[in-house]
């Protein structure tokens, strides 16, 4: 693990690193604003005639502290261990990774292309440490991220729960941009409207 860590009190901005050897001896647990729930979809593997699209889809783990992300990321969670077809989810603990979700059925999501081969696990870890260390102005906005590993393409979405709050979405989109530093335009498509048109279709971008 790295070496350094540093925290915020709550209600501000904290800084998310591995804990350091004194902390880690000391056994201090560093609370998170919030409690996380990491869920993986491993959509490789054929599914059962008449399965529902979601079926694959399943909680793994519940943490609210640093030391509990550090264990699970450096074990687990990295779109470099993926399979081809698969999605590593971190959503806010109680809110499920899927339109239907009362949390999620109104809003949308930004959507960044990566790279598996370059730059893919790296954007995951500073959007997590991002989420979990409260670093995002609209973070009562925010569902979760999900990271998909696909044959030709891989993206990162950041899902948000009012798709039709432009100003909160458009922070939330140019505050994204700087914690990845990606200079591409990055573009913003509700749920709803890709329920319906089964394509998506960008209603933002930044």
């Amino acid at each position: 693990m790295a070496s350094e860590y540093a925290a915020a009190p709550t209600g501000t901005t904290m800084a998310v690193a591995p804990p350091s050897a004194a902390e880690t001896v000391a056994k201090v647990p560093h609370k998170l604003e919030r409690k996380w729930a990491f869920w993986c979809d491993n959509q490789s593997k054929p599914k059962q005639q008449g399965a529902a699209w979601d079926s694959s889809l399943r909680k793994l783990y519940t943490f609210d502290t640093v030391e509990e992300f550090w264990c699970l990321y450096d074990q687990i969670f990295r779109p470099s261990k993926l399979v081809v077809n698969a999605e590593f989810h971190l959503f806010k603990a109680g809110v499920e990774p899927k339109w239907e979700d009362p949390e999620c059925a109104g809003g949308g999501k930004w959507t960044v292309i990566g790279n598996r081969k370059t730059n893919l696990d790296n954007m995951w870890l500073e959007t997590l440490m991002a989420l979990i260390g409260e670093q995002f102005d609209e973070a009562d906005e925010i569902c979760g991220v999900v990271v998909s590993v696909r044959q030709r393409q891989d993206k990162l979405s950041l899902w948000t729960k009012t798709a039709t709050n432009e100003a909160a979405q458009m922070s939330l989109g140019r505050k994204w941009k700087e914690i990845l530093d990606v200079t591409d335009k990055i573009s913003y498509s509700f749920h709803d409207a890709s329920k319906r048109e089964r394509s998506t279709k960008n209603r933002y971008s930044v």
